[in-house]
Protein backbone atom coordinates (compact mmCIF):
# COMPACT_ATOMS: atom_id res chain seq x y z
CA UNK A 1 0.00 0.00 0.00
CA UNK A 2 2.61 2.24 1.13
CA UNK A 3 4.37 1.35 -2.45
CA UNK A 4 0.95 2.68 -4.43
CA UNK A 5 0.83 5.84 -2.61
CA UNK A 6 4.38 6.72 -3.32
CA UNK A 7 3.76 6.16 -6.74
CA UNK A 8 0.66 8.40 -7.25
CA UNK A 9 2.45 11.17 -5.22
CA UNK A 10 4.89 10.44 -7.96
CA UNK A 11 2.47 10.70 -10.95
CA UNK A 12 1.05 14.01 -9.83
CA UNK A 13 4.52 15.57 -9.24
CA UNK A 14 5.35 14.63 -13.04
CA UNK A 15 2.30 15.72 -14.38
CA UNK A 16 2.86 18.76 -13.16
CA UNK A 17 6.22 19.17 -14.43
CA UNK A 18 4.49 18.44 -17.80
CA UNK A 19 2.40 20.84 -17.42
CA UNK A 20 4.66 23.74 -16.34
CA UNK A 21 6.47 22.94 -19.46
CA UNK A 22 3.68 22.88 -22.08
CA UNK A 23 4.36 26.82 -22.89
CA UNK A 24 1.18 27.29 -24.51
CA UNK A 25 -1.15 26.91 -21.60
CA UNK A 26 -3.54 29.63 -20.15
CA UNK A 27 -3.00 31.21 -17.15
CA UNK A 28 -6.59 29.89 -16.06
CA UNK A 29 -5.97 26.20 -16.86
CA UNK A 30 -2.82 26.60 -15.11
CA UNK A 31 -4.94 28.21 -11.94
CA UNK A 32 -7.44 25.63 -12.40
CA UNK A 33 -4.86 22.76 -12.33
CA UNK A 34 -2.85 24.13 -9.10
CA UNK A 35 -6.44 24.02 -7.50
CA UNK A 36 -7.20 20.56 -8.58
CA UNK A 37 -3.34 19.75 -7.50
CA UNK A 38 -4.17 21.01 -3.47
CA UNK A 39 -7.65 19.51 -3.77
CA UNK A 40 -6.57 16.26 -4.88
CA UNK A 41 -3.12 16.16 -2.70
CA UNK A 42 -5.09 17.45 0.21
CA UNK A 43 -7.55 14.36 -0.22
CA UNK A 44 -4.12 12.32 -0.95
CA UNK A 45 -2.09 13.66 2.17
CA UNK A 46 -4.40 12.10 4.98
CA UNK A 47 -4.72 8.46 3.03
CA UNK A 48 -0.83 8.94 2.69
CA UNK A 49 -0.06 9.93 6.24
CA UNK A 50 -2.65 6.97 7.36
CA UNK A 51 -0.77 4.29 5.31
CA UNK A 52 2.50 5.34 6.63
CA UNK A 53 1.69 5.74 9.97
CA UNK A 54 0.07 2.06 9.62
CA UNK A 55 3.25 0.97 7.86
CA UNK A 56 5.57 2.45 10.47
CA UNK A 57 3.27 1.08 13.23
CA UNK A 58 3.72 -2.42 11.68
CA UNK A 59 7.35 -2.49 10.82
CA UNK A 60 7.46 -1.00 14.33
CA UNK A 61 5.80 -4.54 15.98
CA UNK A 62 7.47 -6.72 13.72
CA UNK A 63 10.95 -4.85 15.19
CA UNK A 64 10.07 -5.00 18.96
CA UNK A 65 8.50 -8.56 18.30
CA UNK A 66 11.86 -9.47 16.64
CA UNK A 67 14.07 -7.40 19.22
CA UNK A 68 11.51 -8.97 22.30
CA UNK A 69 12.16 -12.71 20.81
CA UNK A 70 16.37 -12.03 21.21
CA UNK A 71 16.14 -10.23 24.26
CA UNK A 72 14.07 -13.07 25.67
CA UNK A 73 16.28 -15.82 24.52
CA UNK A 74 19.68 -13.27 25.81
CA UNK A 75 17.52 -12.91 29.17
CA UNK A 76 16.76 -16.83 29.16
CA UNK A 77 20.78 -17.77 28.74
CA UNK A 78 21.72 -15.39 31.35
CA UNK A 79 19.21 -16.38 33.56
CA UNK A 80 20.60 -20.12 32.86
CA UNK A 81 24.70 -18.88 33.44
CA UNK A 82 23.60 -16.95 36.32
CA UNK A 83 21.58 -20.03 37.64
CA UNK A 84 25.11 -21.99 37.18
CA UNK A 85 26.99 -19.69 38.59
CA UNK A 86 24.70 -19.31 41.46
CA UNK A 87 24.66 -23.03 41.99
CA UNK A 88 28.91 -23.66 42.03
CA UNK A 89 29.05 -20.34 44.44
CA UNK A 90 26.47 -22.26 46.41
CA UNK A 91 29.00 -25.54 46.39
CA UNK A 92 32.03 -23.22 46.71
CA UNK A 93 30.59 -21.96 50.01
CA UNK A 94 29.53 -24.92 51.29
CA UNK A 95 32.49 -26.56 50.63
CA UNK A 96 34.50 -23.91 52.14
CA UNK A 97 32.72 -23.69 55.15
CA UNK A 98 33.33 -27.82 55.36
CA UNK A 99 36.78 -27.12 54.95
CA UNK A 100 36.97 -24.14 57.30
CA UNK A 101 34.98 -25.93 59.85
CA UNK A 102 36.82 -29.00 59.67
CA UNK A 103 39.97 -27.10 60.07
CA UNK A 104 38.97 -25.17 63.53
CA UNK A 105 38.31 -28.44 64.40
CA UNK A 106 41.70 -29.59 64.05
CA UNK A 107 43.33 -26.64 65.09
CA UNK A 108 40.75 -26.75 68.26
CA UNK A 109 42.33 -30.17 68.53
CA UNK A 110 45.70 -29.41 68.18
CA UNK A 111 45.54 -26.41 70.65
CA UNK A 112 43.93 -28.41 73.14
CA UNK A 113 46.58 -31.49 72.98
CA UNK A 114 49.11 -29.07 72.86
CA UNK A 115 47.84 -27.41 76.26
CA UNK A 116 47.38 -31.10 77.44
CA UNK A 117 50.93 -31.74 76.34
CA UNK A 118 52.26 -28.38 77.58
CA UNK A 119 50.49 -29.03 81.03
CA UNK A 120 52.09 -32.51 81.43
CA UNK A 121 55.80 -30.95 81.19
CA UNK A 122 55.11 -28.65 83.64
CA UNK A 123 54.16 -31.05 85.80
CA UNK A 124 56.90 -33.41 84.75
CA UNK A 125 59.52 -30.51 84.96
CA UNK A 126 58.13 -29.87 88.35
CA UNK A 127 58.55 -33.32 89.41
CA UNK A 128 61.93 -33.63 87.92
CA UNK A 129 63.34 -30.90 89.45
CA UNK A 130 61.40 -31.79 92.93
CA UNK A 131 63.34 -35.20 91.98
CA UNK A 132 66.51 -34.14 91.41
CA UNK A 133 67.03 -31.27 94.72
CA UNK A 134 66.28 -34.40 96.82
CA UNK A 135 69.54 -36.69 97.48
CA UNK A 136 67.33 -39.60 98.25
CA UNK A 137 65.16 -38.81 95.66
CA UNK A 138 67.96 -38.78 93.20
CA UNK A 139 69.43 -42.19 94.47
CA UNK A 140 66.01 -44.08 93.68
CA UNK A 141 65.77 -42.39 90.40
CA UNK A 142 69.34 -43.32 89.36
CA UNK A 143 68.64 -46.94 90.67
CA UNK A 144 65.13 -46.89 88.76
CA UNK A 145 67.35 -45.79 85.57
CA UNK A 146 69.80 -48.78 85.78
CA UNK A 147 67.23 -51.44 86.58
CA UNK A 148 65.59 -50.61 83.50
CA UNK A 149 68.33 -50.55 81.08
CA UNK A 150 69.19 -54.04 82.38
CA UNK A 151 65.84 -55.61 81.82
CA UNK A 152 65.87 -53.79 78.09
CA UNK A 153 69.04 -55.85 77.90
CA UNK A 154 67.63 -58.42 78.29
CA UNK A 155 68.56 -59.28 82.06
CA UNK A 156 66.43 -61.14 84.12
CA UNK A 157 66.17 -60.47 88.37
CA UNK A 158 67.56 -62.75 90.61
CA UNK A 159 68.23 -64.89 87.51
CA UNK A 160 71.04 -63.09 85.52
CA UNK A 161 71.46 -60.08 87.98
CA UNK A 162 70.68 -58.91 91.83
CA UNK A 163 69.51 -55.59 93.58
CA UNK A 164 70.92 -54.46 96.37
CA UNK A 165 72.53 -57.95 97.56
CA UNK A 166 74.93 -58.52 100.48
CA UNK A 167 78.18 -59.70 99.64
CA UNK A 168 79.94 -62.38 101.22
CA UNK A 169 82.27 -61.83 103.42
CA UNK A 170 81.23 -58.13 104.12
CA UNK A 171 78.24 -55.81 105.57
CA UNK A 172 78.33 -53.74 101.71
CA UNK A 173 75.13 -54.18 99.53
CA UNK A 174 76.03 -52.32 96.30
CA UNK A 175 73.26 -51.57 94.09
CA UNK A 176 73.43 -54.08 91.47
CA UNK A 177 75.27 -57.29 91.31
CA UNK A 178 75.50 -58.49 87.20
CA UNK A 179 75.93 -62.15 86.64
CA UNK A 180 79.03 -63.51 83.92
CA UNK A 181 77.75 -66.73 82.50
CA UNK A 182 80.42 -68.53 84.94
CA UNK A 183 78.89 -66.52 87.78
CA UNK A 184 81.46 -63.92 88.29
CA UNK A 185 80.04 -60.63 89.67
CA UNK A 186 80.06 -57.27 88.19
CA UNK A 187 79.01 -54.74 91.10
CA UNK A 188 77.43 -51.99 90.03
CA UNK A 189 76.72 -48.47 92.37
CA UNK A 190 74.69 -46.05 90.93
CA UNK A 191 75.58 -41.77 92.20
CA UNK A 192 74.51 -38.98 91.19
CA UNK A 193 75.99 -35.71 91.72
CA UNK A 194 73.85 -32.70 90.80
CA UNK A 195 73.54 -30.12 92.72
CA UNK A 196 76.66 -27.79 92.58
CA UNK A 197 76.78 -28.39 88.77
CA UNK A 198 73.33 -27.15 88.41
CA UNK A 199 74.29 -24.20 90.63
CA UNK A 200 77.64 -23.56 88.14
CA UNK A 201 74.76 -24.11 84.78
CA UNK A 202 72.60 -21.35 86.56
CA UNK A 203 74.83 -18.32 87.72
CA UNK A 204 76.42 -15.78 85.34
CA UNK A 205 78.87 -15.00 88.06
CA UNK A 206 82.53 -15.95 86.70
CA UNK A 207 83.57 -16.11 90.50
CA UNK A 208 80.40 -18.37 91.53
CA UNK A 209 80.79 -20.90 88.36
CA UNK A 210 84.18 -21.65 88.97
CA UNK A 211 83.76 -22.07 93.13
CA UNK A 212 80.56 -24.43 91.80
CA UNK A 213 82.72 -26.33 89.81
CA UNK A 214 85.33 -27.01 92.32
CA UNK A 215 82.61 -28.30 94.29
CA UNK A 216 81.24 -30.45 92.30
CA UNK A 217 84.96 -32.21 91.41
CA UNK A 218 85.05 -32.48 95.12
CA UNK A 219 81.37 -34.01 94.57
CA UNK A 220 82.54 -36.65 92.23
CA UNK A 221 85.91 -37.70 94.47
CA UNK A 222 84.10 -38.37 96.89
CA UNK A 223 81.50 -40.61 95.12
CA UNK A 224 84.74 -42.60 93.79
CA UNK A 225 85.79 -42.72 97.68
CA UNK A 226 82.48 -44.16 98.73
CA UNK A 227 82.48 -46.82 95.99
CA UNK A 228 86.36 -47.89 96.47
CA UNK A 229 85.81 -48.38 100.37
CA UNK A 230 82.93 -50.87 100.23
CA UNK A 231 84.93 -53.91 99.30
CA UNK A 232 82.93 -54.15 95.82
CA UNK A 233 85.81 -55.75 94.89
CA UNK A 234 85.82 -59.32 96.52
CA UNK A 235 87.50 -61.76 95.37
CA UNK A 236 86.37 -63.98 98.32
CA UNK A 237 82.85 -63.56 96.61
CA UNK A 238 83.69 -64.17 92.82
CA UNK A 239 83.76 -60.21 91.25
CA UNK A 240 85.76 -59.19 88.91
CA UNK A 241 88.85 -56.85 89.69
CA UNK A 242 86.67 -53.31 88.90
CA UNK A 243 83.91 -52.14 89.86
CA UNK A 244 81.30 -49.95 87.79
CA UNK A 245 79.98 -46.44 89.15
CA UNK A 246 76.82 -45.63 87.12
CA UNK A 247 75.93 -42.05 86.72
CA UNK A 248 72.70 -41.92 85.84
CA UNK A 249 72.10 -39.06 83.59
CA UNK A 250 74.30 -38.69 79.85
CA UNK A 251 74.72 -34.68 80.06
CA UNK A 252 77.25 -35.05 83.98
CA UNK A 253 78.60 -38.31 82.41
CA UNK A 254 79.77 -36.23 79.32
CA UNK A 255 80.96 -33.36 81.35
CA UNK A 256 83.25 -34.99 83.76
CA UNK A 257 85.16 -37.55 81.03
CA UNK A 258 85.23 -33.55 78.96
CA UNK A 259 85.95 -31.16 81.87
CA UNK A 260 87.64 -33.17 84.23
CA UNK A 261 90.20 -36.45 82.41
CA UNK A 262 91.76 -36.14 85.27
CA UNK A 263 89.29 -37.33 87.62
CA UNK A 264 88.46 -40.02 85.72
CA UNK A 265 91.61 -41.30 85.00
CA UNK A 266 92.19 -41.62 88.78
CA UNK A 267 89.42 -43.42 88.94
CA UNK A 268 90.53 -45.55 86.51
CA UNK A 269 93.32 -46.42 88.62
CA UNK A 270 91.31 -47.07 91.34
CA UNK A 271 89.81 -49.27 89.24
CA UNK A 272 86.23 -47.93 89.08
CA UNK A 273 84.96 -47.66 85.50
CA UNK A 274 82.01 -44.61 84.88
CA UNK A 275 79.80 -45.32 82.66
CA UNK A 276 76.44 -43.03 81.43
CA UNK A 277 73.63 -44.51 80.14
CA UNK A 278 74.90 -45.10 76.93
CA UNK A 279 78.16 -46.61 78.09
CA UNK A 280 76.18 -48.94 80.79
CA UNK A 281 74.05 -50.29 77.37
CA UNK A 282 77.06 -51.27 75.87
CA UNK A 283 78.58 -53.12 78.85
CA UNK A 284 75.39 -55.03 79.41
CA UNK A 285 75.11 -55.74 75.60
CA UNK A 286 78.69 -57.08 76.01
CA UNK A 287 78.07 -59.19 79.09
CA UNK A 288 74.82 -60.94 77.34
CA UNK A 289 76.90 -61.25 74.24
CA UNK A 290 79.02 -63.17 76.83
CA UNK A 291 76.08 -65.76 77.40
CA UNK A 292 75.95 -66.05 74.42
CA UNK A 293 79.43 -67.51 73.45
CA UNK A 294 79.25 -69.25 76.50
CA UNK A 295 76.83 -70.93 75.45
CA UNK A 296 78.14 -71.73 71.66
CA UNK A 297 81.16 -72.93 73.73
CA UNK A 298 79.56 -75.02 75.52
CA UNK A 299 77.73 -76.40 73.03
CA UNK A 300 80.70 -76.89 71.02
CA UNK A 301 82.03 -79.26 73.86
CA UNK A 302 79.16 -81.28 72.95
CA UNK A 303 79.46 -81.62 69.95
CA UNK A 304 82.94 -82.57 69.66
CA UNK A 305 82.19 -85.23 71.88
CA UNK A 306 79.60 -86.33 69.98
CA UNK A 307 81.92 -86.47 67.21
CA UNK A 308 84.15 -88.29 68.58
CA UNK A 309 81.53 -91.09 69.42
CA UNK A 310 80.13 -91.02 65.76
CA UNK A 311 83.82 -91.76 64.91
CA UNK A 312 83.93 -94.74 67.20
CA UNK A 313 80.10 -95.79 65.50
CA UNK A 314 81.54 -95.35 62.06
CA UNK A 315 84.99 -97.14 62.03
CA UNK A 316 82.83 -100.19 62.94
CA UNK A 317 80.39 -99.87 60.67
CA UNK A 318 83.56 -99.35 58.41
CA UNK A 319 84.95 -103.21 59.52
CA UNK A 320 81.58 -104.63 59.23
CA UNK A 321 81.00 -103.30 55.85
CA UNK A 322 83.84 -104.12 54.47
CA UNK A 323 83.26 -107.63 55.85
CA UNK A 324 80.08 -107.62 53.96
CA UNK A 325 81.77 -106.46 50.85
CA UNK A 326 84.56 -109.54 51.50
CA UNK A 327 81.41 -112.03 51.85
CA UNK A 328 79.79 -110.62 48.86
CA UNK A 329 82.99 -110.80 46.33
CA UNK A 330 82.99 -114.12 47.43
CA UNK A 331 79.58 -115.06 46.63
CA UNK A 332 80.13 -113.41 43.44
CA UNK A 333 83.04 -115.50 42.86
CA UNK A 334 81.16 -118.57 43.57
CA UNK A 335 77.73 -117.84 41.62
CA UNK A 336 80.03 -117.26 38.60
CA UNK A 337 81.85 -120.46 38.71
CA UNK A 338 78.43 -122.35 39.16
CA UNK A 339 76.62 -120.19 35.89
CA UNK A 340 79.30 -121.23 34.16
CA UNK A 341 82.07 -124.01 34.07
CA UNK A 342 79.73 -125.79 36.95
CA UNK A 343 76.43 -125.20 34.03
CA UNK A 344 78.16 -126.06 31.10
CA UNK A 345 79.68 -129.59 32.49
CA UNK A 346 76.08 -130.28 33.45
CA UNK A 347 74.90 -129.17 30.35
CA UNK A 348 77.44 -131.39 28.20
CA UNK A 349 76.08 -134.33 30.51
CA UNK A 350 72.30 -133.99 29.78
CA UNK A 351 73.73 -133.29 26.01
CA UNK A 352 75.32 -136.72 26.34
CA UNK A 353 72.23 -138.35 28.09
CA UNK A 354 70.32 -137.67 25.39
CA UNK A 355 72.46 -139.05 22.67
CA UNK A 356 72.60 -141.94 24.61
CA UNK A 357 69.05 -142.34 24.33
CA UNK A 358 67.50 -141.49 21.22
CA UNK A 359 65.86 -144.01 18.95
CA UNK A 360 64.97 -144.52 15.16
CA UNK A 361 61.36 -144.38 13.75
CA UNK A 362 61.14 -148.22 13.68
CA UNK A 363 61.70 -148.04 17.83
CA UNK A 364 59.67 -145.80 18.18
CA UNK A 365 56.69 -147.22 16.01
CA UNK A 366 57.09 -150.78 17.60
CA UNK A 367 56.95 -149.21 21.32
CA UNK A 368 53.89 -147.39 20.79
CA UNK A 369 52.38 -150.71 19.28
CA UNK A 370 53.50 -152.55 22.33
Amino acid sequence: MFEIIIALVAGIFLGVGITFLVKGNKKRESEEITRNLENNLRQLLPIMQKDLNENIMTLAKEKLESETKQSKVDLENKRSEITRIVKDLESYVKTSEKERIDSMSTLKTAIEESRKITKELSVNTEGLKKVLSNNQLRGQFGEQVADDLLKMAGFVQNVDYYFNKEQKGSETRPDFTVLLPDKTKINVDSKFPYNNLQRMTETDDKEMKKKYKQEFERDVKEKIKQVTTRDYINPDDNTVDFVILFIPNEMIFSYIYDKMPEIWQDALVKKVVFAGPFSFTAILRMVKQSYENFRVQKNIQNIVSHVKSFEQEFEKFSDSFYKIGDRIDSLDKQYKEVSSTRFNQLTRKVDKVKLEGSLDEEEEQKLLDV
